[in-house]
């Protein structure tokens, strides 16, 4: 099993979409094709502002040749693999690489601290979904509410070992996945309800406010938080029913199937928008808006 690392930005030039596919020139198809069926870490580099460093990792499933652009490749991602890390994870730390592997035998980063696709250690690998995925409480689910802490409790042992194959089969895990998808969406928002701008805390102090897929899961929608958004209850289950959707530039909208207008014109947002992100890059993508009112909102 190969690792690798592949260098993406939201301006890239290149034709990228992180939980779908991967461009790069041919220059760099053998290190991408040691990656076929295996796992790789999406890295911002630091010079973007407010870099996100390792941020997200995702399985391979093939590469093609471009049909679009000459001498370019596409690596595929597979469906449902791409989970974004809830915790950001820098280059360096104390003065210390977080990839060791770019070092040479003097202890300086070597040429390939540069190259958009490369491969990594296990060593490396590990080091980084650890520090990407180190749990925290703080906006996690309530799990008495909706699943066994004992099941739980298994999985972040799991995720401890040092073992590969045990952290990949944690992070496949469906619930695993569902409590980071919870923590990044609600970080993002901050903890606070996008349509109605509501953030209630429990007596337990958890948020109340649910983490909604735009695309959901079932239709291969990815655990991006550009695709999801923070919802309470009443209103995740509107959006999920279509009754109510959003345009690209966040504007509510309401289905003429709803049987009490008024009523849910008065949860919405005074300005009649959903809130977004302070971090623009986080705003829920327009493909994934489109994806749902033309597949789930009622018109």
């Amino acid at each position: 099993m190969a690792f690798g690392v592949f260098i993406h930005k939201v301006d890239s030039k290149y034709d990228d979409s992180p939980t779908e596919q991967y461009q790069f020139p041919k220059s760099y198809l053998k290190r991408a094709q040691a990656c076929i069926a295996s796992w790789i870490v999406y890295y911002e580099p630091t010079k973007v502002k407010n870099s996100k460093g390792y941020f997200a990792i995702a399985k391979i499933k093939n590469i093609i040749p471009d049909p679009k652009a000459e001498n370019m490749y596409v690596a595929l991602v597979e469906e449902g693999s791409y989970l974004e890390f809830p915790n950001k994870v820098p280059f360096k730390i104390h003065g210390e690489l977080i990839e060791r592997g770019l070092l040479n035998e003097l202890g300086k980063i070597s040429g390939r601290a540069q190259s958009s696709v490369r491969p990594i250690s296990i060593e490396d690998f590990n080091r980084i979904l650890d520090m990407g995925l180190e749990n925290d409480e703080a906006l996690l689910p309530r799990i008495e509410d909706n699943m066994d802490r004992s099941e739980v409790h298994e999985d972040e042992a799991v995720f401890m070992h040092e073992n590969s194959r045990d952290r990949i089969s944690y992070i496949g895990s469906r619930i695993v996945r569902d409590r980071f998808f919870r923590k990044n969406v609600l970080s993002a928002y901050d903890e606070r309800c996008a349509i109605t701008g509501l953030k209630l805390i429990n007596g337990g102090g958890r948020a109340e406010v649910e983490a909604a897929h735009i695309k959901p899961v079932h239709m291969n929608g990815p655990d991006s938080i550009q695709n999801g958004i923070a919802l309470s209850g009443t209103v995740h289950w509107m959006f999920d029913r279509g009754l109510i959707g959003l345009s690209d530039d966040m504007e509510v909208l309401i289905s003429r199937h709803v049987n009490d207008r008024e009523s849910i014109e008065g949860l919405i947002r005074p300005d009649g928008f959903a809130l977004t992100p302070n971090d623009h890059r986080l705003a829920p993508h327009p493909v994934f808006l489109k994806w749902h009112r033309d597949n789930c909102f009622k018109q």
